[in-house]
């Protein structure tokens, strides 16, 4: 077992996984920079979701396949240290903002905070920092119910950041939203990242939320791939301008 280099906060090597027999990724390795904006994108179905689950500790990988964070070897943790892992370290961001409904906005945010054992009065306070950086601050004392979406998107935003968390994870975070909602939520959340140097693992299938990182990583059929050119409908098999190249690099 060959520790990663130093400057990478995240580095996966050889990553199968399986969902009942099924693979879900097939030999996948990279490395993330601290601070750096990684997206992994590739259609539905590519082992995006898999993908951030195993290098944020929720899935272990199968085949001897390696995570390490810091140096640290995330797949050798047993379940206690990982969920402690994920809870003081990481940040996560689901395609559906699940907030809790019995809790107003500022305690959703500050929930991480108060779980780790943060005084109620300075996770209240970091809560509502992040609440007015992502400009929901004025909506503290409502609950999930009564804001819209992508509201509730960036109260979401907010919590995976008010932890102060060395990663977020971002799972199609934009994939509920309305095309105005989602770009502003991506501003924001790629602003407020970079301005505190936090890395961020983005999983899209949307060219225009991965053109906000700093680097791409694709996925297809559970492998990473470098060059996918899916043929266009031809008007005319036969004839030549019907005719599209299909090539995959692996």
């Amino acid at each position: 077992m060959v520790a990663p280099p130093d400057n990478d906060v995240l580095w996966a090597r050889a990553l199968h996984f399986s969902h009942n027999g099924s693979p879900a990724l097939t030999g996948v390795s990279l490395g993330v920079r601290e601070g750096e904006i990684l997206a992994v994108t590739g259609p539905r179905g590519a082992g995006k979701t898999t993908l951030l689950q195993c290098l944020s500790g929720q899935l272990l990988p199968d085949k001897g396949g390696e995570v390490w964070f810091n140096s640290t070897p995330v797949h050798t943790m047993g379940p206690l240290v990982r969920e402690r892992l994920r809870r003081d370290r990481f940040g996560w961001i689901d395609p559906e903002p699940a907030l809790v409904p019995e809790l107003n906005v500022w305690e959703n945010t500050a929930l991480p905070l108060m779980l780790r054992g943060t005084a109620r009065r300075e996770a209240k306070t970091a809560a509502h920092e992040w609440l007015d950086r992502l400009d929901v601050g004025r909506l503290a004392r409502k609950r999930p119910h009564a804001l819209s979406m992508a509201e509730r998107q960036r109260v979401a935003i907010a919590r995976a950041l008010a932890h102060a968390p060395n990663v977020v994870f971002a799972d199609e975070p934009t994939a509920t939203l309305h095309r105005a909602d989602r770009a502003h939520v991506l501003r924001t959340l790629t602003a407020a990242a970079r301005s505190h140097a936090i890395t961020v693992v983005l999983a899209t299938h949307d060219s225009e939320v991965s053109a906000l990182a700093d680097r791409t990583v694709s996925l297809l059929d559970g492998r990473r791939v470098n060059t996918v050119h899916l043929p266009a409908a031809p008007a005319d098999p036969d004839s030549t301008e019907g005719r599209a190249a299909c090539s995959l690099s692996v």
